[in-house]
């Protein structure tokens, strides 16, 4: 999702990359949740979220959304799935345990792993930026960002990440400038069955399946 503001207001100045240390280590958290809560529709899924959280909570993507986990929102143009948040107060996250702990923590989002991380996408390719004001907590210790993302093969998640963000900027383009009625709704749906909805297989890697289907789509 992207934010119309400057990297003065948000950052500390400084892009960072995948080997690089920031300021970003919370010490487990310690209890505190408000990451996980108010967040809105902002915690955006992609693809590899999902074959993530469908694999290890072992439900399917349909079944996340009738259990109201999970919705569907237009997110810079295009339907994307994102976490959902519980109605009340807090606005906690679905997942948020009693205890005030994430239920999927091994599963979470690609978004999760990343804040108080956030991405600066400039000429197809990204950095990394450290958002000074969204953790509540003031004592973070220094963390190499490839290890505080938590994620296998950082090479292949990093082209993934940005051949998707780059995917959904054309599709976005593609919309603006194709308004006969009924497009939208077309490329959208099929967008969701494609990359969403057909299951992937767990047992296979997924780097492979998706580009399956992305080279397929791109070529359409």
């Amino acid at each position: 999702m992207e934010r119309n503001v400057t990297m003065e207001e948000i950052s500390d100045g400084r892009l960072y990359g995948i080997n690089d240390m920031v300021k970003a280590g919370c010490g487990d958290c310690k209890g505190c949740s408000d990451c996980c809560r108010g967040m809105g529709n902002s915690v955006v899924l992609d693809p590899y979220d999902v074959f993530r959280m469908t694999c290890g909570i072992r439900k399917s993507f349909e079944l996340l959304l009738s259990e109201g986990v999970l919705e569907l929102n237009v997110a810079d143009g295009v339907i994307l799935p994102n976490l959902k948040m519980a109605k009340g107060k807090e606005e906690a996250c679905a997942f948020l345990n009693p205890e005030g702990r994430c239920s999927i923590h091994a599963y979470r989002p690609g978004i999760c792993r990343l804040f108080p991380l956030g991405r600066f996408y400039e000429n197809h390719s990204f950095s990394y930026f450290l958002q000074v004001h969204e953790c509540s907590n003031q004592n973070r210790t220094k963390v190499k960002v490839k290890n505080w993302i938590d994620t296998p093969d950082a090479v292949k998640y990093e082209k993934f990440v940005c051949d998707w963000h780059y995917f959904l900027k054309d599709i976005q383009v593609f919309l603006c400038n194709n308004k006969e009625e009924g497009t939208a709704q077309k490329v959208n749906l099929y967008l969701l069955q494609e990359f969403f909805m057909k299951p992937y297989d767990g047992k296979k890697d997924f780097y492979g399946q998706f580009y399956e289907r992305f080279d397929r789509i791109k070529e359409k």
